[in-house]
């Protein structure tokens, strides 16, 4: 866990910024980029949702930028968390995972923003300003989708459903750790649950993508992970 408080002098109180994400090089990439703005600083940088959530309460940052991903916990569960509390702060999700499955889930969690990780550094930082500014930030594409869906229209015929929409927030978390190769009791003891409840997940999942046995899931959790950059 480590700090940054380097506050600038600007006609408005810089933008205080907590970052979550369990990848040090990225958590180091995305505080120099912000360093590099006068209206923004770090205040904070952390690697675990336990961590997140003392570090919230400590520093009272005005923006957290969370990976949707984080080791051992979602990040999806920690927006839920923080944004329930009650004086919210303002999320934005920043992640590698593809936006037309997770951005519509961050933002039922709470956020206000998704920001692909292959996304252009500048997007990060206009993503901060628009969020602070009231607005929701979304890519066009992912816009357009989620318009559609709200008016009906045709538009979100145009972009590919996947059957993993039709999942929960934690039977996809489930879903992706058996891609990683996490057995049945290592899930459970990760997501601090019973390895009956994890069964039960597995069979929620069968159903739902439509897979006949365990090695069907097994396959098709490694290819969608795969096909995730996970």
């Amino acid at each position: 866990m480590q700090q940054v408080q380097t506050p600038r002098s600007t006609t408005r109180a810089a933008i205080k910024v907590l970052v979550v994400d369990d990848h040090p090089l990225i958590r180091l990439g995305i505080v120099e980029l912000l360093a590099a703005e006068t209206d923004m600083v770090v205040c904070g940088q952390v690697s675990t949702m336990q961590e997140a959530l003392a570090e919230a309460t400590r520093l009272k940052p005005e923006v957290a930028i969370i990976d949707v991903s984080l080791d051992g916990n979602n990040g999806i569960e920690l927006m839920k968390t923080l944004s329930a509390r009650p004086a919210p702060i303002l999320l934005l999700a920043y992640s590698m995972h593809d936006e037309a499955i997770y951005a519509e889930r961050a933002l039922r969690a709470g956020a206000k923003g998704y920001v692909m990780k292959d996304a252009p550094p500048e997007t990060l930082v206009k993503a901060v300003r628009a969020i602070v500014r009231g607005k929701i930030h979304l890519s066009d594409p992912m816009s357009e989708r989620l318009l559609g869906k709200l008016v009906g229209a045709g538009s979100v015929k145009s972009i590919s459903v996947s059957p993993v929409d039709k999942l929960s927030d934690r039977e996809l978390e489930v879903l992706q750790m058996l891609g990683k190769g996490l057995t049945t009791a290592a899930i459970a003891d990760k997501l601090c649950l019973s390895v009956k409840t994890i069964e039960t997940y597995r069979e929620h999942l069968k159903q739902k993508l439509n897979l006949a046995n365990g090695q069907e899931l097994l396959r098709y959790a490694i290819e969608w992970s795969l096909g995730q950059g996970s």
